[in-house]
């Protein structure tokens, strides 16, 4: 039986994922390992990259046609053998000893059962390899792009929850409920990887899209989990929303959207300029789901 399982969730992104299971095929490790790919709804050749690794990994494919990425994990977490499930994303590069960081974490654990986390390394092609430093430490209890945890634990706090059926805070919520269920946290520096995040896929509607789907979900975890711990992590707190209301007012983000399309923004201003963008539409898409929440 495997040690550890390592589970991608994946859609229509063929040649990162190739780029990650090339990685995961090079990796030193002496305890055995298995990788499952959900494949949640690709049209491209998804499919035929999992078949040309398993003649060289233990690798098998999971197709998921509903658009969820809790969904897609908890089917990743059904098929896994391993003690250990490890989570990354399929558009990230790991170094040859990535494995042994998270099987080593765990087993210097003194019994205690771990939610292991790594750095992550945004990098902006295949080809950038730094090492990691002091900004790439994370207090983040479970960020799927980089964790391993118990498989016992994970089916016993029920995976992840579904509803959660946008972009975002899927993770963060089921690392509340492990983290109550007794979970620790342990940060190891050498179970790290780089997040390959190309310019070109960037694109100001890719980030729109996400900082709207992202501000919906945070309500959903605010009204899961009305905690203080969950108020402070996604904004919602009064003063935060205040001000997305004061600077960014639906007016202002139309302004600012027509001109980061159009170009018109000064370069030395684009990158603010979208920053306060996205955090306006992030707001008044949290502000919206919570005014339309049953009461």
């Amino acid at each position: 039986m495997p040690l550890l399982s390592v589970i991608i969730a994946t859609k229509d992104r063929a040649s990162f994922l190739e780029a990650a299971l090339s990685s995961l095929e090079q990796q030193v490790l002496r305890e055995p390992f298995e990788v499952i790919v959900v494949d949640n709804g690709s049209s491209d050749h998804t499919a035929a990259v999992i078949e040309r690794f398993a003649s060289v990994l233990d690798v098998r494919g999971v197709r998921e046609e509903r658009p969820n990425r809790g969904l897609a994990r908890n089917r990743g977490i059904a098929q896994a053998r391993g003690e250990i499930v490890v989570f990354c994303d399929d558009d990230v590069v790991l170094p040859l000893d990535w494995l042994a960081g998270h099987a080593r974490a765990h087993a210097e654990s003194d019994g205690a059962v771990c939610a292991v986390s790594g750095p992550i390394i945004n990098v902006l092609s295949h080809d950038e390899r730094p090492l990691p430093g002091p900004r790439n430490f994370s207090r983040a209890f479970f960020c799927t792009c980089n964790v391993s945890v118990s498989r016992e634990r994970l089916n016993a706090v029920g995976g992840f929850d579904e509803s959660f059926d946008l972009y975002g805070w899927e993770d963060t919520e089921l690392g509340a409920r492990l983290r109550d269920a007794g979970v620790e946290r342990r940060f190891a520096w050498d179970a790290y990887l780089w997040h390959v995040k190309p310019p070109a896929a960037e694109t100001l509607d890719a980030q729109l899209r996400k900082a709207a789907e992202k501000g919906r979900m945070a309500a959903r975890y605010v009204r899961k989990r009305p905690s203080h711990d969950a108020v402070l992590a996604t904004g919602a707190y009064a003063l935060n929303r205040w001000k997305g209301r004061l600077l960014t007012p639906g007016p202002v983000r139309v302004l600012l959207a027509g001109a980061l399309a159009a170009g018109r923004v000064p370069r030395v201003l684009e990158k603010a300029a979208r920053a306060q963008l996205l955090d306006g539409i992030y707001l008044s898409e949290m502000e919206r789901e919570m005014r339309s929440a049953p009461r």
